[in-house]
């Protein structure tokens, strides 16, 4: 975790509607689309599931996955949830920006946080697992005649922009 990013259990202590809000919007549909880079500095967007688990927010993969090869080479990513069917957005627009860290190691702390999403998820094997550590959390929606922007930044207080 660099000073500017941080966990999922720190997003939620700090603001915990808004982080109830954001998983409900995550937990109505399966699929999400994450954003990594290419090689290039191209953007790359990617079908995907998410999963929170223990205070955490974690992307599993396919081994060998394009967009795991681009978070191995550069961690960054940004996160949307599938807004729906239609053009309602029931719930909002959510977007999740970050830097993803790979869970590879063969320590206890490593071995556990995989075991915990196996038995939670059962992935096929093998797979690769990335914890999100939080740069920014970014929830649009229509409220009443305003369109209302809440953006949560590590160790800032939450911003609330309206729009008529």
């Amino acid at each position: 975790m660099t000073p500017s990013t941080a966990p999922w259990a720190r997003f939620t202590a700090d603001e915990p509607e808004l982080a109830a809000t954001v998983e409900a919007r995550f937990a109505a549909h399966p699929h999400h689309t994450l954003a990594t880079l290419r090689r290039d500095g191209s953007p790359r967007t990617s079908g995907l599931e998410v999963r929170f688990l223990g205070g955490e927010l974690w992307l599993g993969m396919m081994p060998g996955s394009l967009k795991a090869l681009d978070l191995r080479r550069d961690p960054r990513f940004a996160l949307q949830a599938n807004p729906g069917e239609g053009t309602g957005m029931g719930g909002g627009d959510v977007r999740i920006a970050g830097r993803a860290v790979e869970v590879e190691g063969t320590g206890p702390e490593e071995e556990a946080q995989r075991a915990a999403y196996v038995e939670e998820v059962e992935p096929p094997q093998p797979f690769h697992l990335f914890r999100a550590d939080l740069s920014e959390v970014v929830r649009t929606a229509v409220e009443g005649d305003l369109l209302v922007v809440r953006v949560w930044r590590p160790g800032e207080p939450l911003r609330t922009l309206r729009r008529a």
